[in-house]
């Protein structure tokens, strides 16, 4: 599920996809793409390509049109079975977004560039300015698998599902809301802060801080994650597929869909 610079760099190359973005200047991805990437390396962008438009109500970043992605995915050389390496600059933020698409579309997740971008270049990896040509494959019609809306969000936290926030603890807590409306949580939600993830360097801490930090959320029978918008929650999803429960739902809305019924 993870990859070292080191490792990226002595290996055959897979499909490299840079996902940097920055959600207080959307347009800051692409021109540090533009200004320097890893070799070989597709741009994919937060907003246009792995999200859908908002509407009213499903939250600031919706899931895209999966068939949609899909051809963007094969203008990319990405089919079911590619073997491909994601990497941002903001510890998985935006990276495992693409993780948990490609998984929840039944193909091949790819491996995080542990460290991310940063890691690349401390390592002193080259970086190019051009971009790759756009390639082909193939895709059959597929959906998205392992996720819900906020219907089913109600019915699986009334089943007993453990709701997990995966916001900061002054959003979750609703000190702060510096993005959506309404400041606050889902009642009944317990709090995980993505960032805990990986440490400052944006390395993934270890299995053994990773089970300390959740701790009994392990054991709940079903775990229904979300964040602000559906993005960070990933992060999440990430680590705790990498302790075994990859049977976590994203709900995909997440807080901004929620409060958009409140507001």
């Amino acid at each position: 599920m993870l990859i070292s610079a080191e490792a990226l760099a002595a290996g055959v190359p897979p499909v490299i996809v840079d996902c940097r973005f920055s959600l207080a200047d959307p347009a800051e991805g692409r021109r540090l793409y533009a200004a320097g990437h890893i070799p070989g390396a597709q741009y994919l962008d937060l907003d246009h390509d792995l999200s859908g438009p908002p509407g009213a109500h499903g939250g600031r970043h919706p899931l895209p049109d999966a068939a949609a992605l899909q051809l963007t995915l094969a203008r990319c050389g990405i089919g079911p079975e590619t073997e491909v390496v994601a990497y941002d600059a903001s510890r998985f933020a935006f990276a495992a977004r693409l993780w948990w698409l490609m998984r929840s579309l039944g193909c091949r997740p790819p491996r995080l560039l542990d460290g991310g971008f940063q890691a690349w270049e401390t390592m002193g990896g080259p970086l190019q300015t051009e971009s790759p040509p756009a390639r082909s494959t193939d895709w059959a019609p597929a959906a998205y698998t392992a996720c819900c809306d906020i219907d089913a969000v109600r019915d699986r936290q009334a089943a007993g599902a453990l709701l997990v926030d995966s916001r900061e603890a002054v959003r979750y807590a609703g000190l702060e809301e510096p993005i959506d409306p309404v400041a606050g949580h889902i009642p009944g939600a317990i709090n995980h802060p993505w960032q805990a993830v990986t440490d400052d360097n944006g390395f993934v801490r270890d299995e053994q801080a990773l089970r300390r930090l959740w701790g009994a959320s392990l054991d709940a029978d079903d775990l229904v994650v979300y964040c602000g918008s559906g993005v960070t929650a990933c992060v999440n999803l990430f680590a705790l597929a990498l302790l075994g429960r990859d049977d976590a739902c994203l709900y995909a809305g997440s807080w901004s869909d929620w409060c958009s019924y409140l507001s």
